[in-house]
């Protein structure tokens, strides 16, 4: 499957759902539908906590897209996750907190399988990411915080490979990544380029096309907006937020406490190798505004109006 840059005329906004191309259909790609919720009409009220009570039903509703059940992952003697149990819906942006060193990337590295783990079930749209690794990881598509892509192949060349390993067809292939680049403001002469000479964040966009190419039904993103610009980071929370509005699921994980408190459903906290809270921001949007004071009153912290944890 060879092509060249060429190939994509970006001059013009490309619409998914229009059929650009005769010959085959295009998949569609997530449209703009809402933006970033605004907190200014919130109220302020005292903010309850709400942590998980053990032995509480399932709540009835759609099959999970993440589960992770009793997850538990040592280095040697050093005992990180101690029974986790994380589980993640259709249509939501989930949050994904705690300070550096408490588990976070392990417990991202564990349900991507980039890491075994001791104990614990993990599964993804309903496939057990030991059991049925590659059944698992076609339904996802995952932005680690450092952007690690092949830097003797073009941008195009890199985007082409990533959707050559997911099978996607060629008028799928073109139209994706029109409209992604078009939206991350990465243009065709940057496509044209060696990524060894990318910027930082011109990098991370090209790993957040390489992401989305195949349309998967969960986002997985470790620390997403490191190196991206301010235009860049706002348009990557509209996409995160109108990709969980089109019925597909994201994980956030973020030192950004305000970004998670903006665009996130949900949020859960980890400490000690287990979730120390979950907050439902959708259910209750005061959360919203207390989830800084929160996140510190868990580590026995003040907040105040610092610096993102």
């Amino acid at each position: 499957m060879k092509r060249t840059v060429e190939d994509i005329p970006m001059t013009e906004e490309f619409v998914p759902n229009e059929e650009v191309i005769e010959e085959e259909a295009p998949r569609s790609a997530p449209k703009t539908r809402l933006t970033v919720e605004s907190l200014e009409e919130i109220n302020l009220e005292e903010i309850p906590e709400e942590r998980p009570e053990e032995g509480a039903a399932k709540p009835t509703g759609p099959d999970p897209m993440i589960e992770i059940l009793g997850l538990q992952k040592s280095y040697g003697k050093k005992h990180v996750i101690k029974g986790l149990d994380m589980t993640i819906y259709p249509g939501e942006v989930f949050g994904f907190l705690g300070k550096n060193g408490v588990g976070k990337s392990t417990t991202i590295d564990c349900l991507i399988g980039c890491k075994d783990y001791q104990e614990g079930e993990i599964y993804i749209n309903g496939y057990d990411i030991r059991k049925d690794p590659i059944e698992a990881k076609k339904c996802f598509g995952y932005v680690s915080s450092e952007p690690d892509c092949y830097e003797a192949m073009t941008g195009y060349e890199y985007l082409d490979f990533i959707a050559s390993v997911y099978g996607i067809g060629e008028v799928d292939f073109k139209n994706n990544v029109r409209y992604l680049a078009n939206r991350l403001d990465l243009k065709d002469e940057d496509l044209a380029l060696p990524s060894s000479g990318y910027s930082h964040g011109m990098k991370q966009k090209l790993c957040l096309i390489a992401s989305l190419i195949h349309t998967p039904e969960v986002w997985i993103l470790d620390e997403p907006t490191v190196g991206l610009d301010v235009m860049a980071v706002e348009e990557l929370n509209k996409m995160l937020r109108e990709y969980a509005d089109n019925g597909q699921t994201v994980l956030l994980t973020s030192h950004n406490i305000d970004l998670v408190g903006a665009v996130c459903d949900r949020v859960a906290i980890l400490n000690e190798g287990k979730i120390a809270v979950t907050l439902d921001l959708k259910a209750n949007p005061n959360h919203r505004l207390g989830l800084r004071r929160t996140f510190f009153e868990i580590y026995g912290r003040s907040g105040g109006n610092g610096p993102n944890a």
